[in-house]
């Protein structure tokens, strides 16, 4: 196994499947592929990948499902590689449990850079907890004891310790992607400034995304449904938002301090 470990392509068009395992070899990955569904997620438990791509159109069963299964053993990043650009997709492919998605047809360099983002943050927050998994017991009083920090940002009941990748809300933890976590912290430090949503799109994407570099109505899109997400999870209401403020056009920004 090499260092950056296993990817695994779950992707049925030859061609498509052969132009990525191409860019993860070449990335440092040990590469292995399916054609289907099924055999997807039986390669991804086998070989114990520590990045995924999935392509959403598949002849067995369809990505999400796949995806589904996977989250049930892994916490592999994951990509999906999709023609769709609906935003009932990308809120699908999120909601399921994807780390990031890509329209088809893709730029090779693209991909790479994006999965090397990913690779550069970390997948579990100081506790150990993964994205998505359920706290054990006597964990969030650990969570909320490590928000004495001076790093620690507070708003409104809100804790963020970005330290141990941390949020706790009225005492009790919330459990964010890593996607969610960052735009979370970026708006916290922002304290009150208006980020638009192209700034916000840096944030998650990382360093591929420079200043001259082109955001598409995609990117954007999907951090709408980032946010969306977050409110969930905080347990915010939209129309009196407690902590993430829609400037209509433009982008979000902190709610003002309640008092």
């Amino acid at each position: 196994m090499t260092d950056l470990g296993v990817a695994v392509v779950v992707e049925d068009d030859e061609d498509v499947r052969n132009l990525v395992e191409a860019v993860l070899s070449q990335a440092g990955f040990e590469v292995h592929s399916a054609a289907g569904g099924r055999e997807g997620v039986d390669v991804v438990r086998s070989r114990d990948a520590s990045v995924v791509t999935l392509d959403v159109g598949l002849p067995d069963i369809d990505g999400y499902e796949v995806l589904r299964q996977i989250r049930q053993f892994s916490d592999a990043y994951v990509v999906m590689l999709t023609a769709r650009t609906d935003e009932l997709d990308t809120l699908t492919a999120l909601h399921t449990g994807a780390d990031d998605f890509l329209s088809k047809p893709f730029r090779p360099r693209e991909l790479r850079a994006r999965v090397a983002a990913m690779m550069r943050r970390p997948r579990q927050d100081a506790t150990g907890v993964a994205p998505g998994d359920a706290l054990v017991p006597g964990l969030e009083a650990a969570v909320s004891a490590a928000a004495v920090n001076d790093s620690v940002l507070r708003h409104n009941g809100l804790a963020l310790n970005p330290d141990t990748r941390s949020v706790t809300v009225d005492g009790s933890a919330a459990t964010l992607t890593r996607s969610e976590f960052d735009l979370l912290h970026a708006l916290l430090k922002g304290a009150g400034a208006v980020r638009s949503k192209t700034e916000l799109v840096r944030v998650v994407r990382g360093d591929y995304y420079r200043a001259d570099a082109y955001i598409s109505e995609s990117d954007e899109r999907a951090v709408e449904v980032h946010i969306g997400n977050l409110r969930r999870k905080l347990g915010e209401d939209p129309l009196d938002p407690r902590w993430l403020q829609t400037v209509r056009g433009v982008g979000y920004r902190l709610a003002p301090e309640r008092v």
